[in-house]
């Protein structure tokens, strides 16, 4: 009796990442693979890879390595493993095998490989945006034949596994807790010169509003109770299906979902955030208003050299039509200090952005040349030195505005998904917080319960977390 062997699946990165590591994990147990909690008795360790940033990368290989060390064999998939193949296999001898996303579709196969010392080639990089049409309404007709993570629709399985039942999703769920992300679309079709995202991840394509609303239901199946909608792009969905009103007719639909409470859309660009679309998140009962808009720098010149629209004043106003419809909403973002070019008028522009902009979370990254990217030949470059006293600037002013905007909040009503049982109460996240990324809130009280939504008091606040009351 031959027995099943043993794979352990760790992930790095965002949300998108996880999505795509449920589906590999699905993918795996269909071909024969029992998932280990770690790396301890695994005969193999996936390391589904992150590589977006320098210390993301560098993440990365600490945990391959520490992967090799455990004595099992070691695969690296991911965004890292497709953004540089050979070159990373090369560098990094301790993994026996760096696979693509076009490997994802026969894994168990690789893994029989790497079990039975059979060598294979890893792949060459490409730039993935070349694998589909140009006009995003042709793309559908293409996608079939392009390995696309995070997109196994209902019915999408090996020959032979097809369970009798009929079709299903195409994901194992690896964590707890009511909170799941959801993938709307993958890839992307912006050229930000900073970004090499696009080349990697491909061309935009959105996943049928069935395929979402599916996977949505069995989620909900599975103890979801909050769905985060993730994508490289969310105000791009449904432009390859021809209709660029999918997303704010596909909320309603997800949010009436028997089981799911909340829907939260997360990766917005300003300057796709349509009239439409706010009213949509604004007035959709079970959406939460929370808007994850990059904005990445509020100087109109800065914002021109990343191929990016808007200024300071643009972005004001998009902040007032939000708060006209919902003047709670939640608002986060992130911005890059020390763009090439960046001078002292252009961050003085972006501080005082942040100042009237009064956001509840925000992300300061500091400038550094990314491979592939156009950003990377620019002139102008600013010195390393003065880069980190931007980032510390900025990210002591952002700490101070956040706070204050979490202060604002006392004596507000909130309404808080509780997530973990701690000392004081329960600990969990208010609509206009995002998991992991916006603060959170310890709600006091009798008579609560895991996984449910309360209506409660903002009493106090430290930095962006809240403390709140059930009366």
């Amino acid at each position: 009796m031959s027995t099943r062997r043993k794979v352990s699946l760790i992930t790095l990165g965002c949300a998108r990442n996880e999505v795509d590591s449920e589906e590999l994990a699905a993918r795996m147990e269909d071909a024969g693979w029992d998932l280990a909690d770690g790396a301890d008795g695994a005969d193999v360790v996936v390391v589904n890879t992150c590589g977006f940033i320098e210390a993301a990368k560098k993440d990365s290989v600490d945990t391959l390595l520490a992967a090799h060390d455990s004595g099992a064999k070691v695969v690296a998939a991911g965004c890292m493993a497709e953004r540089y193949g050979k070159e990373l296999a090369e560098a990094l001898p301790e993994a026996d095998a760096v696979i693509g996303f076009d490997d994802y579709l026969t894994i168990g196969e690789r893994l029989d490989d790497v079990m039975e010392g059979r060598a294979r080639e890893a792949h060459n990089p490409r730039d993935r945006r070349t694998l589909l049409p140009i006009s995003p309404v042709e793309r559908s007709a293409s996608a079939d034949g392009v390995a696309i993570p995070g997109h196994g629709g209902p019915g999408d399985l090996p020959d032979g596994v097809a369970p009798a039942s009929g079709p299903r999703v195409l994901r194992r769920r690896l964590g707890g807790g009511p909170v799941a992300p959801l993938k709307l679309a993958s890839g992307c079709d912006r050229r930000c010169t900073f970004c090499a995202i696009p080349a990697f991840r491909g061309a935009y394509v959105s996943r049928p509003p069935a395929e979402v609303l599916e996977e949505a239901r069995w989620l909900a199946g599975h103890g979801v109770r909050e769905l985060v909608l993730v994508s490289e792009n969310s105000t791009s969905y449904g432009k390859d299906l021809g209709d660029l009103r999918a997303l704010e007719k596909l909320l309603p639909g997800l949010a009436g979902v028997d089981g799911i409470e909340r829907v939260r859309v997360s990766y917005l660009q300003p300057a796709e955030t349509r009239p439409g679309l706010i009213e949509a998140i604004c007035g959709t009962p079970g959406v939460a208003p929370y808007f994850d808009l990059s904005f990445q720098h509020a100087s109109g010149p800065v914002l021109r050299s990343m191929r990016r629209f808007g200024d300071r004043v643009r972005f004001l106003e998009l902040l007032d039509q939000i708060r006209a419809l919902a003047p709670e909403a939640g608002v986060r973002s992130n911005f890059i200090v020390g763009f090439p070019g960046e001078t002292e008028d252009d961050f003085e522009e972006l501080a005082e952005f942040l100042s009237a902009a009064r956001l509840d979370a925000v992300g300061v990254f500091g400038y550094s040349d990314e491979d592939g990217t156009e950003a990377a030949d620019l002139g102008g470059k600013v010195d390393a030195g003065e880069i980190a006293r931007r980032v510390e600037e900025l990210s002591g002013l952002a700490e101070e505005l956040t706070a204050q905007r979490a202060e604002d909040r006392i004596g507000t009503q909130i309404h808080v998904l509780l997530e973990e049982k701690v000392d004081d109460g329960f600990e969990g996240r208010a609509a206009h917080q995002a998991p992991e990324v916006d603060g959170t809130v310890l709600v006091r009280g009798e008579g609560l319960a895991l996984g449910e939504i309360v209506a409660a008091r903002v009493t106090g606040s430290e930095g962006v977390d809240l403390v709140a009351d059930v009366s």
